[in-house]
């Protein structure tokens, strides 16, 4: 049946009678902050929900009901407070739920007018005849008076109002007492539903039960609707129809309202319908379990969709597909040959002022026998970890929660310049003069998706990040103290933190001079809690993006070898997921749901991949810099294919070693030799990073560790060794740490098999760091099966070979190598084929009679 739209007015109080009455909750644009898109600001988010006029009193909404409720956050904050959730978490609710179960209610009541408008005029007249001559008509009426009394919604004789405010149209106009059988029918419903009982104070029918005829009214009202036209495709009356989402999905409200929009969407007004999926939305940000990690550590699906030909492909990963051309940047002859060693920039000075028996707390300090060693060693680049000069709120943060000696993050900064105790500009300067004489690039973290909570672009620029002009949750609360230096904004961390009682999504940041109050973002990568320290950079605006990008040319400018931290948030895909989700996506980030934008419309504002403008300026304006990109969740080869980053983290080769999930992590290495081998290449592989435990934590230090080592070592690609891997240190140092904690002897014996085993393999990167004769081999046993657990692959530079092969388990194993898997090679006019060849083949040998005798 074709059903008429029911007008809903933004910003206007509609009144739904339920048993004593239903206040929408509007959710419009005062609650959002400034969104681009014109769609999203249209939409009307006003859901009713139930509230009977003694609870009204009990949570402490008096006056009008215009002033009642902003949204639902604000009854979910009342009620929790009332139940004194806080302390008995079992009885809070969520404001998902309650708007899922206004919406849900709306929605019967469409449905249920709608079913009125199309099908029977006279519906209500002849639902009040039938139920007068079941119950008799003095007895309807107490039950309806009983009901009008307790309903201040239909009182509407003081303040007239157009039809087209009241999805009731001219039925209320005539008189209350026709919708009272209806609302009888859809408090029922609420009672019924098993996924409204966290909220069934609100629409309790015991007292209606036991005052009125009201379970004899709707036994006989159903009886009715089983007289009238029927809906939907099974035919069913209108109470049984309503009662589909119920009996499909009990004690789901997401799961009802997903059937309301699988089953019912051609029956609804596309208001309702965005209502319903930004309502699904919240609910999921709600119930979405908040776990720490880099995501999954399988591996990315590519397919060949150009049939063999092509450079364009599809890229698959675990939030959608896109098409990924091929677009690799150039290595320039020095890039291959590069081996990176991480330091913690105050860990080790602090370190070597130990060792050293005197004070080096300045870059200019560090003792030209530390750069020899690491020279000698065969290290030619050296990653500083916290040289930029950090937020002081970050500081105060950590000391306020438990560490008194805790500096900033290291992640948290205010400006890219080199802090001042570290010798500033011209340390650097010294320091990077000094390692280039030994072949040594110097690397640094740039930091691209936020800054820190105090920070000059916060200061300076605060339209630039991602914000509210009014609190996203109403029980969040800014009484601490104030962590700006500015004398003319104030900064203000959300209570919880100080607590250890919630984590915000936002901080506030006032202006002193015009009293503005603006809420602005934490950094977020939606995998666990906010980033507290840290202000969330908005790249929907185009400006934003280019003072990044020059905030990145001047990094370049000091360091050859730059390392972007979490890159992954900022593809297109993901900052849109994450931040401004269209209608049906949402769930990532809290409060995020419904101040999305559509996908036309993001590409609009956003219309290149951030990382590929930033490879082609750096390439364009500053060519000697190698950019290496921490990205995860599957975008590995994406980053370096099609975004064109020279290298990416390769985690799955850390935690697939080390849990020996060897068969696994062999189908990683066969599916990009079959799809595009230049991707091998570009991995960075490691045995620790500084989020992880370290190396000897992971490995240990026996055969295991150097047997994975070796593979660092030799496999195509950018060796990466963390801080102490080499000297067998175990403590795991914190981003604010400003010394070792630990007193740990170096493991001189561990440092002597490095040397014996590791470094003369590092010397010799130009044989394994490209894949161009690279070949991975399968392991057969005696019974011709193959042991996954042995990693054997050849490679070639010139006329100099390798041959590694290890066994990752605690076994032993003996088999034979003959054959090489797949790879993809290109022919004439760019064609592919798959190729496999003998070890012969591989490592380049003469294969003629009596080449060998």
């Amino acid at each position: 049946m074709n059903l008429p739209s029911i007008y809903r007015s933004p910003g206007k109080l509609t009144i739904h009678p339920v048993e004593t009455v239903i206040m929408e909750i509007q959710m419009s644009d005062k609650n959002n902050d400034s969104r681009p898109s014109a769609d999203m600001r249209k939409m009307d988010n006003s859901n009713p929900f139930l509230l009977t006029t003694r609870l009204r009193k009990y949570y402490g909404f008096t006056g009008s009901e215009d002033d009642l409720i902003d949204s639902g956050q604000l009854l979910a904050e009342r009620i929790n407070r009332r139940r004194g959730a806080s302390s008995n978490p079992e009885r809070s609710v969520r404001a998902g739920e309650i708007d899922a179960i206004g919406l849900i209610d709306e929605i019967f009541h469409y449905l249920s007018e709608s079913y009125h408008q199309t099908n029977d005029r006279e519906l209500s007249p002849g639902i009040t005849e039938a139920l007068e001559g079941k119950l008799g008509r003095g007895s309807l009426r107490e039950s309806q008076d009983y009901f009008i009394d307790r309903l201040p919604g239909l009182k509407v004789d003081s303040d007239p109002v157009s039809d087209r405010d009241i999805p009731y149209g001219t039925r209320l106009k005539e008189s209350p007492r026709v919708l009272v059988p209806d609302e009888m029918m859809m408090l029922d419903l609420a009672n019924r539903n098993p996924a409204f009982q966290p909220l069934a104070e609100l629409f309790d029918d015991k007292k209606i039960k036991e005052t009125t005829s009201y379970s004899e009214l709707l036994t006989h009202l159903r009886d009715y609707y089983r007289t009238r036209p029927p809906l939907g495709p099974e035919e069913q009356p209108l109470p049984e129809f309503l009662q589909a989402p119920i009996l499909f999905s009990p004690d789901s409200l997401s799961g009802q309202l997903m059937y309301i929009r699988e089953n019912w969407s051609e029956l609804l007004s596309p208001e309702l319908l965005q209502s319903v999926l930004l309502t699904h939305d919240v609910i999921k940000e709600e119930e979405k379990l908040r776990l720490a990690g880099a995501g999954p550590v399988a591996g990315p699906v590519w397919t060949d969709s150009a049939g063999g030909g092509g450079s364009v492909d599809e890229y698959r990963d675990g939030y959608g597909s896109r098409e990924a051309f091929e677009n690799f940047s150039p290595d320039l002859d020095w890039m291959p040959r590069v081996v990176l060693m991480v330091k913690n920039s105050y860990v080790w000075l602090d370190q070597l002022s130990r060792r050293y028996r005197r004070r080096i707390t300045r870059l200019d300090q560090i003792p030209d026998e530390e750069l020899d060693r690491m020279s000698r060693w065969g290290f030619t680049g050296f990653w500083l970890i916290g040289i930029w000069e950090r937020s002081s709120a970050s500081r105060a943060i950590k000391r306020r929660c438990g560490n008194p000696e805790a500096d900033a993050s290291a992640y948290s900064l205010y400006d890219y310049v080199i802090s001042d105790d570290l010798g500033g500009q011209a340390a650097l300067n010294n320091l990077k003069r000094r390692a280039w004489k030994r072949g040594i690039r110097l690397s640094s973290d740039m930091v691209p998706n936020h800054v820190g909570i105090y920070s000059k672009w916060v200061i300076e620029h605060p339209h630039w990040f991602v914000q509210s002009p009014r609190s996203p949750f109403p029980g969040y609360r800014f009484s601490g103290p104030n962590l700006s230096e500015d004398s003319n904004v104030e900064i203000y961390l959300e209570d919880g933190y100080w607590k250890r009682s919630d984590a915000a999504v936002v901080f506030k940041r006032v202006d002193r001079a015009t009293g503005e109050v603006r809420y602005l973002y934490h950094g977020n990568d939606g995998t666990s809690m906010p980033w507290n320290d840290t202000a969330q950079l908005d790249f929907l605006k185009s400006e934003v993006r280019e003072a990044v990008i020059q905030t990145i040319l001047h990094v370049a400018r000091s360091f050859p070898i730059i390392r972007f931290d979490a890159a992954m948030v900022l593809t297109k895909q993901h900052f849109q997921r994450l931040w401004y989700p269209p209608l049906g996506e949402g769930g990532a980030i809290p409060s995020r749901a419904g101040r999305g934008v559509s996908r036309e419309e993001f590409d609009r504002l956003f219309p290149r991949e951030f990382w590929r403008e930033v490879v082609n300026r750096v390439a364009r304006e500053i060519p000697e810099t190698l950019l290496l990109a921490e990205a995860f969740w599957m975008l590995e080869g994406y980053f370096v294919r099609t975004l064109g980053m020279h290298r990416v983290y390769n985690s799955a080769f850390m935690n697939m070693l080390k849990m020996e999930m060897n068969d696994q992590y062999r189908q990683v290495i066969k599916e990009i030799l079959e799809f595009d081998p230049q991707i091998l290449k570009r991995f960075v592989n490691f045995m620790s990073n500084p989020d992880e435990a370290t190396a000897v934590a992971q490995f240990g230090k026996g055969d295991k560790y150097f047997g994975v080592c070796t593979m660092m070592a030799t496999m195509p690609g950018l060796p990466l060794f963390g801080h102490g891997q080499i000297e067998g240190l175990i403590e795991k140092y914190g981003m604010e740490y400003h010394k070792a904690y630990w007193e740990e002897p170096i493991d001189e014996y561990l440092v002597k098999r490095h040397e014996k085993e590791i470094f003369p393999l590092m010397k010799k990167r130009h044989l394994f760091s490209d894949v161009t004769n690279f070949y991975l081999y399968d392991f057969y046993l005696e019974n011709g099966s193959v042991n996954e657990d042995v990693f054997a692959y050849s490679n070639r530079y010139e006329n100099e070979r390798s041959l590694i092969v290890y066994n990752n388990r605690f076994c032993n194993t003996s088999g034979w190598i003959r054959l090489s898997t797949s790879r993809i090679e290109k022919g004439r006019g760019g064609r592919k084929k798959l190729v496999q060849v003998d070890i012969a083949r591989g490592l380049g040998l003469r294969m003629a009679d009596n080449d060998y005798t």
